[in-house]
């Protein structure tokens, strides 16, 4: 007969601080994300003269209405959002197509030079992406492509994290579940549709999220390949409204404000896909 062993003398105790420490450092980390994220916002709805008071204000102002009007005056905000909207989404679906079929590729066919390819995409994650920006602007000026959206879009389509992303998901992917396919009569394509994808639904969550907010955020490439300001994109218009004398604070961070709703709204729309997909990528052979 066996008896229960009783909890050693203070391991509740023990527990519960260890829990409360646990909360508390979870609580300072989350204050410390935060407090410049709602910073932001208060400064978008005060004049440039208010942000550097002293102290600075720490309630909501009156001035949002005016900001966004001066911004829309001084870089038609309207027309820019829509042009990163525009850019990051059509982006985010080319790319998700080109590095999962990438993925799909290097993870299940076994051929001759697999793993030397794969290795060569992967120093794409070590090579400075200035090293291309030459290259790259000398490309798009012999195609004509300068001030268009496919300049902005088409060179990075095959990213190297979500190519390994998707070939470290697509690993997990039993053998024996393709074969059964192609013993149904499956073509490869309707293999890949109806069979390999469904169960990567985390892993294409994650991917979308990260390519979404790598076009979102882009600066330096729209920069070089963007010269008219009707084609601008967010960040490369927040950046032309500082002036060598003047600079309206309050409009570019009510501009900031506009730009982070987009990218809050896409994570909270995939989070319940988005761990568990970045975690699928570290499956291993």
């Amino acid at each position: 007969m066996t008896t229960a062993r009783r909890p050693a003398p203070g391991a509740p105790a023990r527990r519960r601080a260890g829990s409360l420490l646990l909360t508390s450092a979870l609580a300072l980390a989350l204050a410390v994300v935060a407090v410049p994220f709602g910073w932001l916002v208060v400064a978008a709805t005060h004049s440039s003269r208010e942000i550097f008071d002293s102290p600075p204000p720490v309630l909501p102002g009156g001035r949002l209405a005016e900001n966004l009007a001066a911004l829309e005056t001084a870089a038609g905000f309207g027309r820019v959002v829509l042009n990163s909207l525009v850019n990051a989404t059509l982006y985010t679906l080319l790319a998700g197509a080109v590095c999962t079929l990438a993925g799909y590729g290097f993870a299940t066919y076994r051929f001759k030079g697999r793993d030397a390819l794969f290795a060569l995409v992967m120093l794409g994650l070590v090579v400075p992406a200035q090293v291309t920006l030459v290259p790259l602007f000398t490309m798009m000026a012999d195609l004509r492509w300068l001030d268009t959206p496919q300049a902005v879009i088409l060179p990075h389509l095959a990213l190297p994290f979500g190519i390994f992303l998707m070939r470290q998901s697509m690993a997990a992917l039993p053998a024996e579940l393709l074969d059964s396919g192609r013993m149904d009569g499956c073509g490869e394509l309707r293999l890949f549709w109806r069979v390999a994808l469904p169960p990567m639904r985390p892993a294409l969550a994650a991917l979308a999220v990260f390519l979404f907010l790598y076009q979102w955020n882009d600066f330096v490439w729209p920069l070089i390949v963007l010269r008219d300001g009707a084609s601008f994109t967010i960040p490369v218009a927040l950046a032309s409204l500082q002036g060598l004398d003047e600079t309206d604070y309050g409009a570019i961070l009510a501009g900031t404000s506009v730009a982070a709703v987009p990218m809050a709204l896409v994570f909270l729309a995939l989070q319940r896909h988005f761990v568990s997909g970045l975690l699928a990528g570290a499956v291993k052979e």
